[in-house]
């Protein structure tokens, strides 16, 4: 049995207290150094007036995975900026996967692009583009 690695170790820390990402019921799916990918059903209590995933909630699930992506080198990284793009929607019982990707890290700074998509469809629901203050701090400490 192999140990955990040092992103696997930060996603279950920051889990443990991540009320909001246990809410939603995200599930990891690949956490590595630079690279979270996770999944979540859409519930009833996610939608907007319209029977379509609030904005919001959308929002939360890319936060969730640009998160745990910008924490996985062991040093805490805190959110400084964060923007999304709307180029579909989903609805309840949809499976979605929110996949960040590193695009950049500094010692203090680094930028991540996170994509949201139904399972099965590769098309993009959600764009999401972030940027994270990395302080000196570990997460581990």
């Amino acid at each position: 049995m192999t140990s955990k690695s040092l992103a696997q170790q930060v996603y279950s820390k920051m889990m443990e207290k991540d009320y909001c990402s246990q809410w939603m019921g995200i599930e990891p799916l690949i956490i590595e150094e630079g690279l979270c990918k996770l999944s979540m059903k859409v519930k009833r209590e996610m939608l907007n007036g319209y029977s379509i995933l609030h904005g919001g909630i959308a929002f939360a699930f890319a936060d969730s995975a640009f998160a745990f992506a910008s924490n996985s080198y062991g040093r805490i990284a805190v959110s400084i900026n964060g923007s999304m793009n709307y180029a579909g929607s989903a609805v309840e019982g949809d499976i979605l996967i929110a996949e960040a990707k590193a695009l950049n890290v500094s010692y203090k700074k680094a930028d991540f692009d996170v994509n949201v998509w139904k399972e099965g469809d590769q098309n993009i629901l959600y764009y999401f583009r972030g940027t994270v203050y990395r302080k000196s701090e570990e997460v581990l400490s």
